[in-house]
Parts: C-alpha cells; structure tokens; sequence
C-alpha cells in the first residue's frame, strides 16, 4: 500500500452522530432507524453487509448478525462511536431486539429512499406497531454532501490512484487490446495501488461504441486513429473517484477533433462555474451552451455531473432540472460529452471539491486527446 493511503487522516464518524440528532426536531421524529448501508458506514464505521442502526435522542443501538459481531466491535470501537452493539443471528430475534429499543419513541422515523413496501408493512405491523412510523427523506445524506477535509483526501487518494492508473494503461492502446483488456488492466493496475475495488464498472467504449455513454466493454479490438472513451474510478476506504478522458491512438480526423475541442471547452467552462453559491443548473448551462452552439445540443444527452462520496452517485445532480445549490465542501463531477450514432463519442469529466472560490480538481490526468 502506498504512503498516500497509509497516512490518510482520521475521520470525526463519532461526531456525526449528533447532527444527525439535531435535525430531529425539524422532521418531528423522536428517534430515527438507519437502514442504508451507506448510512450505517457513515454513522459508525462499519463496513460489513448486514446492520440496521436505531438513533435515539441518548442512545445509538447497532444491530448486525453473527458473523459480523467482532467486526462491529472493532470498527466501532475504532471510530469511537460510543454504541450498544446487539448481535442477533435470526429476523425475528433483531425484530424483538429493536422493538424493545424503541418502545419509548412515540415517532419513529424511516428512511423513505432505503425501506420497501414489504418492509414498512412489516415495521408497521411486527417490529414498532406501538409507534407512528414516520417517512423521511435524506437525513443522513443531506449531512453527507458536505465532505470533512478527511473525506475529502479519501476522494483525492482514489483519484490519485486511477490518474496514475491510466497513466501506464492508455500507452498500450497502441497495442490494439480490445476493450475488456483495457478494462481488466486498469482495475488490476489501480487494486496493485492500493485500491479496494472500481467505483463501478469500468466504461471502455472505442469508435462507434463511443456514441453509448454506458457502453460496457466489448471484444472489439481498439483501432489507430478513433476516439476511446475511458470512464472508470476506484475505492479508497470507502470513498469512490471518477473520472473520464477521450483518447485516440494517432490523429482520429477534423470532425472527431472538433468534437473534443468542444467537450473540451464545455468541461472548462462547467469547471469555471463551479463555485459555492452557485446553482448546479447554471453549472449545466455553462457546459451547454458551449456544445449547443456547437450545434450538438441534442447529442448531450445527460446531466453535467454528481455527487461523489461513499457511493458513486450522490447528491447533489448537476443538471438543468436541478434545484441544488453548490456549498463548500461537496464533491462533484464535470462531465459534458457528445455523442453520435454510427461515428462516436466524447466525454471529458473531472471530480472537484468546492471551495469558497471555485473549486479544486481531484481527478489530474491530463486531457490531452491524441496519443
């Protein structure tokens, strides 16, 4: 492992706790029951597959399985998160569990975006059917969007390893790997680093494959002379990167360079509107406008960018229909492209943290288009 990711500095998970309590009131719940993982991980560290978390006014309850009993004990007790860890191997002995837990609380709130149906029946009915359930929605995220320093040089130290990643992978395109090669070489290179997994799954997408923007990657052996788009990111302890360069292998042509000088240009302007205060629509426009004056409006067809933080898509949305507005601290994507069937594609996309006066690229590859 390398010395970025074996000096990355402590986190404040036991203090988050508490400004979660403080948006109680305002919600009207007296207590409020985690069910997302991503959730559970912020709020306590852990990082198994299997916990639910009761937040009280006083007291935190962490509910997990047998197999995770030491594990949660560990990460905890690391984070410092002063917590009553319960281990119940069966549904019905964690429902008995949590139901004695919340017996005292008149509200109990429910994560609207991580409970089903099936699962809000059964909490109604069997698990708290002496309380009134309450539907609430992002808690935990809305504290989520602004990233701690500490979380932010998680972000870093991913984007770190895959800027370095493509640095040695994109000199063998000239070899003719096919895109699945491509794929499987960066994901070795970036776990070689350090890293504990991709973001997501790696988008190697050459000539006309180009023109999909989630194209998974083919059999088809990469050509001299086309566009290559390359999205991919990693995982750092938890915390995810993303990035996306257009490569070509020798000169593509006059239309395909025209098209990356004006994704190109889109991205810097998107970049240059990143700031605290800003509307994440008007971010959108500034990358828009360009490619629309391009006359590719039409071929832009997806939001500017995202969150980025413990999952790979978080909020806020960067997009003409969105309400958010930018503040310091929330990470987020830059990613404009276009996108024409039967010839190709181009996507340039930085991850950047805001600052009080712009913002700060995570994501340092250079985007340089020809090989």
């Amino acid at each position: 492992m390398s010395d970025t990711l074996t000096q990355l500095p402590p986190m404040d998970v036991a203090g988050r706790t508490e400004r979660l309590r403080g948006r109680f009131e305002a919600e009207s719940v007296d207590a409020l029951l985690i069910t997302r993982l991503p959730n559970v991980r912020y709020l306590t560290g852990f990082t198994g597959s299997a916990a639910i978390v009761l937040v009280g006014p006083d007291e935190l309850v962490f509910v997990t399985d047998g197999r995770y009993a030491e594990q949660a004990s560990d990460q905890l007790g690391a984070a410092g998160v002063p917590a009553r860890i319960e281990v119940r191997t069966s549904h019905a002995g964690q429902r008995d569990m949590m139901r004695g837990a919340a017996a005292t609380y008149r509200r109990l709130g429910l994560e609207a975006h991580g409970v089903t149906w099936a699962q809000q029946r059964d909490f109604a009915a069997e698990w708290f059917a002496g309380a009134e359930l309450v539907a609430t929605e992002h808690l935990v995220e809305d504290l989520r969007r602004v990233k701690e320093p500490a979380e932010v040089a998680r972000i870093g130290a991913a984007c770190a390893i895959a800027d370095d990643a493509l640095g040695v992978v994109a000199p063998r395109l000239a070899e003719r790997p096919t895109e699945r090669d491509v794929a499987l070489w960066l994901e070795l290179e970036m776990r070689d680093r350090g890293a504990t997994g991709t973001s997501f799954d790696t988008i190697v997408a050459s000539g006309p494959n180009g023109a999909k923007p989630h194209a998974r990657p083919s059999s088809r052996a990469i050509e001299a002379g086309e566009p290559v788009v390359i999205d991919f990111g990693c995982v750092v302890d938890g915390y995810c990167s993303d990035m996306t360069r257009t490569l070509s292998v020798g000169d593509p042509g006059p239309d395909a360079r025209r098209m990356f000088d004006v994704v190109r240009d889109a991205q810097r302007s998107g970049r240059d509107a990143v700031t605290s205060g800003a509307d994440c629509a008007q971010v959108d426009k500034a990358c828009r406008d360009v490619i629309e004056a391009a006359g590719w409006g039409d071929a832009f067809v997806h939001g500017t960018g995202h969150g980025v933080g413990l999952e790979i898509h978080e909020a806020p949305r960067v997009a003409a229909t969105a309400r958010d507005t930018l503040a310091s601290g929330y990470v987020v994507t830059v990613e404009p492209g276009v996108y024409l069937p039967g010839t190709g594609g181009v996507r340039i996309e930085d991850t950047v943290v805001v600052t009080d006066d712009g913002a700060r690229a995570l994501t340092r590859f250079p985007k340089d288009f020809l090989l």
